[in-house]
């Protein structure tokens, strides 16, 4: 174990992942540094806590653009994947989006494979006695004694693949496998990246009973909330869920509707697999076997049960603390609560793995009590008989109010500390990957004293999930959707390579076969587009043609083979299906481009950390203490804050004009 690292990122979980390779990537094209990743256990690393699926409406946006910029959320969810769907394929292409199934193990070992290939991230077993700052500014922080690097990987999962069996290494969770270090250590850093997820203070109840710890099996990380608080932050308490877990052999598995997947599945990542040459197209992919789900429901006397047992229910009990839970993934007792009327809700049985019975009924999360909870799945069609592995449970945990971030995710109270994931307040996967990567890219560039990066609202869902976080409150935990981008049709899964690739070369955030590998997709992509205007049928260029509506993919291709250089494959028919979605949606696309360009004024004007809104004249106090609280970066941030008015941006525009004038 080094005494110093140019990046630290605490928490191995998808945003620590994400931080810790983000900030790998930048610092090996920037002159070499080194990352450490800390974790309680390093056999948890990319666990799924949750259901084990990745993507969704925005949520699969989101993973393109994490891949987009060189993440590997992306990446392992093709290598894992079992069951692949594009979800509102009937809608605009706008709104749709990939989702995938995972086999959860096979995930987190996928994860754990790829950070043990970066040879500047140190993964270190061990809690986090004390985070170290100086001047307002981080400088390291204190392990204890037995902490240690994890120097080998001795477990070992079989997986198998199309053609074969693959054996990959695990991380260990014995202490034999870390280089322990006898005494406690400081290590130093400019920039330390906080991802506790659901740990910080955590506590998990299943009815009346309570446990400490984020996840089952795991402990609590109580220490960090107190730092937190000495530090002058601010901290508020949200709760999540999870559903119980039922054996297969005991459902009624044929006996229930089918839910199939993709006939041919859509790659979440355009990063070439190592397996495939250079150039080689591919089809190997989907990599796993694929399984099938099923559907069943709750009925009216699951209901009743609910509704006569919700004084056991520590969220209507009151033994839960929290503020809120999710609201757009309740659990099964807030849905009857508040969908009184509904006799019924879908509940979808998903298998967990390949290799393993546990089926994840997503659709009843719940902390009802275990008696309580056996009526619940046993009163559903096809689970008369079920078996439960594992009780529902809900978790509440300390947060930090994103308020007190930056859109880069540093903290705005102290230097050089970066939050991402579930410590921001918000919900899901995706959305801590995302965060994840921002903060380890703006780690690296802080320790290298470089300019840190922001993703703008036009650019990418991520930009939006960062600037809704600190200009709004959150009042439960926030999750993407496609209605809260203004730009969505600017912002389609099928094109985030051609949005983000290019700024991620720039910040060193991929390698060259990934670049390469755009460049010929990109290149493709332009030479589809010139035929577009080439290709006349009839008098009418094929242009024109593909923006009727009822013009298919399939004619498009037929009249563009013979003008492309080689025969229309399944990677190029996708290529097609975008020069058709730009070409059909071209009018309303240069109409957001026009607005995008009138709103990036009100952007790019800069307000000085200097500033105190007291000082503007005129300004009505509900204004002046919204920027106090948030502390926009930007005219264009301000706008966004409730309170504040446009009659008050004028005041606030005047008065840092004659105050800039004032300093020159």
């Amino acid at each position: 174990m080094q005494e110093r690292y140019d990046v630290i990122v605490i928490g191995g979980g998808h945003a620590g992942t994400e931080a810790a390779w983000a900030a790998a990537s930048a610092l090996s094209t920037s002159g070499g540094g080194r990352v450490a990743l800390i974790t309680m256990d390093p056999a948890k690393i990319g666990a799924m806590s949750c259901n084990p699926a990745i993507g969704g409406l925005a949520k699969g946006q989101i993973v393109r653009e994490i891949d987009a910029l060189g993440g590997i959320m992306g990446r392992v969810i093709d290598a894992t994947g079992i069951m692949f769907k594009m979800l509102n394929i009937s809608k605009g292409p706008a709104v749709r989006g990939p989702r995938a199934q995972a086999d959860k193990y096979a995930y987190a070992t996928e994860v754990q494979r790829l950070i043990s290939t970066r040879p500047n991230i140190d993964v270190i077993a061990g809690k986090v006695d004390d985070i170290v700052v100086k001047d307002g500014r981080v400088v390291g922080v204190k392990l204890p004694a037995g902490s240690g690097v994890v120097i080998a990987q001795t477990d070992r999962i079989e997986l198998h693949l199309k053609g074969g069996t693959q054996s990959l290494p695990l991380y260990s969770s014995t202490p034999d496998a870390r280089e322990c270090c006898p005494t406690p250590v400081l290590l130093e850093t400019k920039a330390l990246v906080l991802t506790t997820g659901t740990f910080m203070r955590a506590l998990m109840h299943t009815g009346e009973d309570k446990t400490e710890g984020g996840r089952v099996g795991e402990g609590s990380a109580v220490g960090i909330s107190a730092m937190l608080k000495n530090l002058g932050f601010d901290l508020g308490r949200l709760k999540t869920g999870t559903p119980p877990r039922i054996a297969k052999e005991s459902i009624d598995w044929d006996g229930l509707p089918k839910q199939f997947g993709d006939e041919k599945p859509v790659r979440f990542s355009d990063y070439p697999p190592p397996s495939a040459p250079e150039g080689e197209s591919l089809s190997h992919f989907p990599r796993l076997p694929q399984i099938q789900c099923r559907i069943t429901e709750t009925t009216a006397a699951i209901h009743e049960v609910i509704r006569a047992n919700l004084h056991r229910a520590p969220m209507y009990s009151g033994q839960i603390e929290a503020d809120a839970g999710p609201r757009y993934c309740p659990s099964i007792e807030d849905k009857v609560v508040r969908f009184a009327q509904r006799d019924s809700h879908h509940v979808f049985l998903e298998p967990e793995s390949l290799h393993t019975n546990e089926i994840y009924c997503n659709g009843i999360s719940t902390s009802l009590p275990p008696d309580v909870q056996e009526i619940v799945v046993r009163g559903m069609a096809g689970c008369a008989n079920a078996k439960i592995l594992k009780w529902g449970y809900a978790v509440e945990y300390d947060m930090v109010w994103p308020h007190q971030i930056d859109s880069t995710c540093m903290t705005k109270l102290v230097g050089g500390l970066f939050l991402a994931g579930q410590i921001n307040g918000t919900s899901g996967y995706e959305e801590a990957g995302g965060q994840g990567l921002m903060a380890g890219l703006n780690a690296a560039r802080l320790s290298r004293s470089e300019e840190l990066v922001r993703l703008g609202r036009d650019e990418a869902y991520i930009g939006v999930m960062l600037d809704d976080l600190v200009t709004k409150t959150p009042r439960e935990p926030y999750r993407m959707f496609t209605s809260r981008a203004e730009h969505r049709l600017l912002l389609r899964a099928d094109n985030a390579d051609v949005r983000l690739t290019q700024i991620a070369r720039e910040y060193g955030l991929i390698d060259d076969r990934h670049w390469c590998s755009f460049e010929t997709r990109r290149e493709n992509l332009e030479a589809i587009a010139r035929q577009f205007d080439r290709i006349t049928v009839d008098g009418k260029t094929l242009r024109e043609i593909a923006r009727r509506p009822k013009v298919s993919l399939d004619e498009v291709c037929n009249h563009l083979n013979g003008g492309l250089p080689q025969p229309i494959d399944e990677d190029s028919r996708r290529l097609v299906e975008r020069v058709i979605t730009e070409a059909r949606y071209e009018g309303y696309i240069a109409r957001q481009q026009a607005e995008i360009k009138r709103q990036s004024t009100g952007d790019a004007q800069q307000i000085p950390e200097w500033f105190s809104p007291w000082e503007v004249t005129g300004l009505r106090s509900e204004a002046a203490e919204a920027l106090k609280r948030f502390q926009p970066v930007t005219m264009g941030q301000a706008s966004r804050l409730s309170g504040v008015s446009p009659a008050d941006l004028t005041l606030l525009a005047v008065t840092l004009k004659r105050q800039r004038s004032a300093v020159i």
